[in-house]
């Protein structure tokens, strides 16, 4: 399973990796594991706002469906439209081509407060 250490993480297993006071977001590897083949990624308009732990969208696939949750608080400044036509997208490459949403920080101190890559191996098991 592959856990980049360059990266921050969640309890819902998102991740976000930062650069300056914008995040891009996605699920992790273990993540899209456990859920399956992906059929449908849902997620917000680029404008939209959200506060930390706020349901951002959501994804369906052949296991289960599950909601995604924002990491942070702050505003959509671009979606990954290319995971509405093939969502298989994530299965494949999580971190990279499957990324989800890029988020302007309210707050961009907040991010040192997610769990690092070792604190996210341990809480997976």
């Amino acid at each position: 399973m592959n856990i980049p250490e360059n990266l921050k993480y969640t309890e819902e297993h998102e991740w976000a990796g930062k650069e300056g006071d914008v995040v891009l977001v996605g699920i992790s590897d273990y993540a899209q594991g456990e859920l399956g083949d992906m059929v449908y990624v849902e997620l917000p308009s680029v404008g939209d706002h959200f506060e930390q732990n706020d349901v951002f969208g959501s994804v369906e696939a052949v296991k289960a469906a599950a909601d995604l949750y924002c990491p942070l608080a702050g505003e959509i400044l671009e979606v990954n439209g290319n995971l509405q036509d093939t969502p298989e997208i994530v299965n494949k490459d999580p971190y990279g081509k499957g990324w989800m949403i890029k988020l302007k920080l309210d707050n961009p101190a907040d991010f040192e407060n997610l769990m690092d890559a070792a604190a996210y191996k341990q809480h997976i098991g």
